[in-house]
């Protein structure tokens, strides 16, 4: 654990973001608590194929939730037919509850985090394929060897499965800590040096 801490805390520190992901109901209220404690991302409903490796089309997805989304905040719907209102709510619905976790993430994580990479076997090879490094709780039913940061654990068990996502949120934390310490020093070292005297 202490391995994996390290890392997300130093990918956190670097200014990358890391995705949370859990689909499965032991995992989805903690993923998405601990994730939104430490301002990061994460997926918890279902994992869409492409979400890595076809990230511009999920960017697409996420603009068209944005946009019914400002057509019923100026109103739009009001003038709308109601069948056609029903269908964007109905779309959007749809897109809230796969998208809702990644709607502000702007470019690809520096790491995942997965509950259980045998479930989340689609979002362990994507991030394999990008070489996006993957920190996961690892049950005797998986195979370590399929991800980089493996940490032993019960994977359905949900206060297994809580504590160890709110670990890896406190070294998010820290790392943001760290990344905030390290911009302070750059400025205050800016700050310090003194003008060359002019010959």
């Amino acid at each position: 654990m202490d391995h994996a801490y390290d890392f997300v805390r130093q990918v956190a520190e670097n200014g990358e973001a890391i995705l949370f992901v859990g689909t499965k109901k032991q995992a989805q209220e903690s993923i998405e608590q601990e994730a939104r404690r430490c301002e990061m991302f994460y997926v918890n409903q279902r994992w869409l194929g492409g979400m890595l490796t076809n990230f511009k089309t999920i960017q697409t997805r996420i603009a068209r939730l944005r946009k019914i989304d400002k057509m019923e905040q100026d109103g739009d719907f009001a003038l709308l037919p109601k069948k056609e209102v029903i269908k964007l709510m109905a779309e959007r619905d749809k897109l809230e509850k796969n998208l809702s976790g990644i709607k502000d993430m702007k470019r690809l994580p520096g790491a995942i985090f997965v509950v259980d990479p045998r479930k989340e076997a689609i979002a362990v090879q994507e991030a394999h394929a990008l070489g996006i490094p993957v920190v996961a709780i690892v049950d005797t039913n998986c195979d370590p060897d399929e991800v980089d940061y493996a940490i032993p654990g019960n994977d359905d068990a949900i206060r297994a499965v809580k504590l160890i996502a709110s670990k890896m949120a406190d070294a998010v934390l820290e790392g943001h800590q760290g990344e905030q310490m390290g911009d302070a020093e750059a400025e205050a070292a800016t700050a310090n040096v003194e003008p060359a005297d002019e010959f």
